[in-house]
């Protein structure tokens, strides 16, 4: 029987409870009211598990399944009794109340009306367990993806969420930098929060208020407020999106108009955290602000607007909260910003060390490890990279005493992955962060979430989308890199730079007949999944024929900048002339995919990659 994240301590008793068709869940007076929201999602799995309909009641004794609230336990500890008559979840507060829920959804999943007698007495390492969800580089999700995220977050006891908002919400008075997206409104927002709170989860606000502020400083009207000149002069670019863009930290109108949207947007949250961002801030003092910088130091312009912003915060009665990666250089500082302010340290490398988490650590600061899922730049998330990096990172943030975790699932270069496939690494996220010394190795836990997650009896899923993720030779971070700069390099140049950013460029073949067994795989697998999640295979299917479709488009690439014209000699399907056609038909696919979970958002940058070099390959084929 496979539960995640994995309890603390179980002990398995002689004996089972086979469930009567019809009962009562019982909510001990008590318990919070929320308790009996919980209740209900307790009835709607016994409903679609065992198929048995079952009443909500807060008579204890009659109750085949209680529900006690007792704080004698920690706050998020619970203890989940199956006894031969009765079933019983006692928790030290709403919260771990539904825990132990969400522990009897998985047994009930696997065994049905009839369970096995046990105790489990169980609680987190880490006290806060969040997500850290991207909206703001192109792919902004409908509503109801995100209504399903939450359901899935609390399946595996996550109790944060924050989602990346750069242009990516309507602020009335930012018409313009919104006017050419689709962006969430104040009553998403609203609806969204509420939502959570009904899975025990708490919305997080989050802002980009520094670095990473594209949209909004190449805008007409406020350009003025970046730090370099000349802003938005420059064509679109998912690089320089990515690299430039900081705020100008001398000019007051910065702060007035980053306080007057942080004052807007707070205000839709029930959650007293704020996250204000300011990370990458690569331009600060290197524009109008150079003189000053040489003077001061960029530390001290740094510490200056972000303790500004955080003071403001805390006057509002929130708890600020800041990516840790550019006070890293000045550790010392930290201490200038408010008390109880959190430090975002992020890391995201598998073999991530444990200096800046030590480093945090011993300033005194209250900081959250932030790990990543790996799907940044990515068809396909990086499976193996994030269970390495999320399992080091939770393993320090538990060493150190962090306040918690936050695992990222960036967009970067347009979102081009389907943000279902960040939910491995969520899971990673949830059982590291609760129990790391208890957590299955990879192999392992990929197999349970194939079980839990997808309903999968061969329980390969997880195994083969890990497998299928490593695949490309010509992937997406290297197809837009070698679009935005080969009309700036040499023919030498961009060899140079292909085989630097693509070490498995001349590996096309050999990774193609990977990805084609991988799918043969998948394919089989249908059989063996729950036919409701079978729908959730398709999209590895489609980003498969993608990421093999560009791994033939770079053996072409690779070829040109070699000065070899050797695809003329091609099987006519893989021609420049067939693969644009091929590329030109996925895309259709891609889009159709798109628009079941997102907002049309910024697909159309997705789509200048694909036509440039739908282009670019008929250019070839007329030669």
């Amino acid at each position: 029987m496979y539960l995640i994240p994995a309890p603390k301590k179980i002990q398995m008793v002689e004996g089972e409870f086979c469930m009567p068709y019809t009962g009562r869940i019982a909510a001990d007076p008590s318990c919070d009211r929320q308790v009996l929201e919980f209740a209900g999602i307790l009835k709607d799995a016994i409903l679609e598990q065992a198929g048995f309909s079952y009443s909500i009641s807060p008579e204890t004794e009659r109750g085949t399944a209680v529900l006690i609230q007792d704080s004698a336990l920690g706050e998020q500890e619970y203890r989940l009794e199956i006894l031969e008559e009765q079933i019983r979840i006692t928790g030290g507060n709403p919260s771990a109340v539904l825990y132990g829920i969400q522990t009897l959804r998985q047994i009930l999943s696997q065994r049905g009306g009839c369970l096995p007698c046990l105790e489990i007495r169980d609680c987190p390492d880490l006290e806060h367990r969040g997500l850290y969800h991207d909206v703001g580089r192109g792919r902004i999700p409908k509503l109801s993806w995100l209504k399903e995220l939450a359901d899935t977050l609390s399946r595996y006891k996550i109790n944060e969420l924050q989602l990346y908002v750069e242009h990516s919400y309507l602020f009335p008075a930012n018409s313009e930098v919104w006017r050419d997206d689709t962006p969430l409104t104040a009553e998403d927002i609203l609806e969204l929060d509420q939502y959570c709170l009904s899975r025990g989860i708490e919305l997080v606000p989050s802002l980009s208020t520094f670095g990473h502020l594209y949209k909004l400083l190449s805008s007409k009207t406020y350009r003025h407020l970046c730090e370099m000149e000349n802003a938005g002069e420059d064509p679109f670019s998912f690089i320089g999106r990515m690299e430039h863009h900081t705020i100008d930290v001398t000019n007051p109108e910065s702060l007035s108009k980053v306080k007057e949207m942080i004052r807007e947007f707070m205000g839709l949250f029930t959650s007293r955290k704020f996250n204000i961002c300011a990370d990458e801030t690569f331009d600060l003092g290197k524009g109008r602000n150079r003189a000053r910088a040489e003077k001061e130091g960029t530390a001290r312009m740094y510490m200056d607007y972000v303790k500004a912003l955080c003071e403001f915060l805390v006057s509002k009665g929130r708890t600020p909260m800041l990516w840790g990666d550019v006070m890293l250089a000045f550790p010392e500082l930290v201490k200038e910003l408010p008390k109880g302010s959190i430090c975002l340290n992020w890391g995201y490398a598998p073999t991530q060390t444990e200096d800046s988490t030590r480093t945090y650590a011993q300033v005194g600061v209250n900081q959250y490890v932030c790990p990543g899922v790996s799907g940044w730049n990515q068809f396909i998330n990086l499976q193996e990279a994030s269970y390495q990096n999320i399992s080091r990172m939770c393993g320090y943030g538990k060493k150190y005493g962090c306040k918690g975790m936050l695992n990222t699932d960036w967009g970067d270069f347009g979102h081009i992955n389907h943000p279902d496939f960040g939910i491995p690494g969520m899971i990673y996220g949830a059982a590291a962060s609760w129990n790391v010394e208890g957590l299955p190795s990879y192999e392992e836990l990929n197999r349970q979430i194939s079980l839990l997650e997808f309903g999968d009896r061969s329980e390969k899923i997880t195994g083969l989308t890990g497998t299928l993720a490593v695949q490309d030779s010509f992937g997406w971070r290297s197809a837009v890199y070698y679009k935005e700069r080969w009309e700036q390099l040499s023919r030498e140049e961009c060899l140079k730079v292909l085989l630097e950013e693509t070490p498995d460029i001349r590996k096309a073949q050999e990774k193609n007949q990977q990805i084609r067994q991988c799918v043969r795989e998948l394919t089989r697998c249908t059989a063996a999944v729950d036919p409701h999640m079978r729908r959730r295979i398709q999209p590895y299917l489609l980003a498969a024929e993608g990421m093999e479709i560009f791994n033939h488009i770079g053996s072409i690439v690779l070829e040109q900048a070699e000065g070899s014209e050797s695809w003329e000699n091609r099987e006519e399907e893989r021609s420049p002339e067939k693969l644009a056609a091929a590329l030109e038909n996925w895309y259709y696919q891609y889009r159709l995919l798109w628009h079941t979970v997102s907002r049309e958002s910024e697909l159309y940058r997705i789509g200048e990659v694909i036509y440039w070099y739908a282009d670019y390959l008929r250019d070839l084929g007329e030669r």
